[in-house]
């Protein structure tokens, strides 16, 4: 005791004014970091959403509606991505996919698979045909990341629907007679993984009132929700939306709804397609 307070009384003003300058130190340098760390996460953030297209086509019949959330802790944000674009032959191609990944480098890398499929649609628009082209492209680059993707094409004038898919999760339809299901067709491996890799094409055709679900596995599958439950609680939804004529932007944000329900800190994103029968 007398110890503990001789000690006491041994220390001075200056090693008071010492220590209140280490902690002053300290407490700026948290600061500067945690100022750094969020300036990456707006960075990433912004340069993700500045990938996502500002506009969707409108083909006489078609609508079309997407959901978008950023992943909002440290630095998980990935490479999500929705696309939708008029091709020269007049159909739609259509892409959601997700980058491995998290971080800025992983958002990028989406750029350049979306930049990619755009580029490489003018030259082939086969859906299986571009994404084998696509992948051999991004394999070139040499890089460590890779992409899963579901690409779509669709001619407005006949709804018909021509789907590949690389290593990313079935979507999802329903017809407003009450049809649904989750998409079983065979797919390919994921982008940038295998030279000369090859993407099996299925047809499908949207009825009027029918809707097509495109999510991303952050929508669907977490900690909280196996990927089964989650695409059989996507194909609900997609049952209720078609059968109540409720519309894909409806539709859309309820999926986007689940997504809160996955328990993690991925980024999600979905592309819904449906046709309301308007004249094409």
């Amino acid at each position: 005791m007398e110890r503990g307070r001789s000690m006491l009384r041994s220390t001075s003003p200056e090693d008071g004014e010492d220590l209140l300058a280490e902690l002053g130190a300290l407490t700026a340098r948290a600061r500067e970091l945690a100022e750094t760390q969020r300036s990456r996460v707006e960075l990433a953030v912004a340069l993700q959403r500045g990938m996502l297209p500002r506009d969707l086509p409108r083909p006489p019949g078609v609508r079309l509606a997407v959901g978008y959330m950023p992943a909002n802790h440290g630095l998980n944000v990935g490479g999500d991505w929705y696309d939708a674009f008029t091709m020269a032959d007049g159909r739609i191609g259509l892409s959601v996919g997700d980058v491995q990944g998290h971080n800025i480098k992983a958002a990028a890398f989406m750029g350049q698979v979306r930049v990619a499929l755009r580029a490489l649609a003018s030259v082939t628009g086969d859906p299986g045909e571009l994404l084998a082209r696509t992948n051999d492209l991004l394999v070139s680059l040499d890089s460590d990341l890779f992409a899963t993707c579901t690409f779509l094409r669709l001619d407005p004038a006949t709804r018909v629907l021509e789907c590949a898919r690389a290593g990313h999760i079935p979507h999802v339809w329903a017809t407003a007679d009450g049809r649904s299901g989750i998409a079983d067709e065979d797919g390919g491996p994921p982008l940038g993984v295998l030279h000369g890799a090859t993407y099996p094409v299925a047809c499908q055709r949207l009825t009027v009132g029918g809707v097509f679900v495109l999510p991303t596995d952050g929508v669907v599958e977490g900690p909280s929700l196996s990927l089964d439950d989650g695409l059989r609680q996507v194909r609900r939804l997609a049952e209720i939306t078609a059968a109540a004529s409720l519309g894909v932007d409806t539709l859309a944000s309820g999926v986007m709804k689940l997504a809160d329900l996955v328990g993690h800190e991925d980024d999600a994103a979905v592309l819904v397609v449906g046709h309301d029968g308007g004249s094409v």
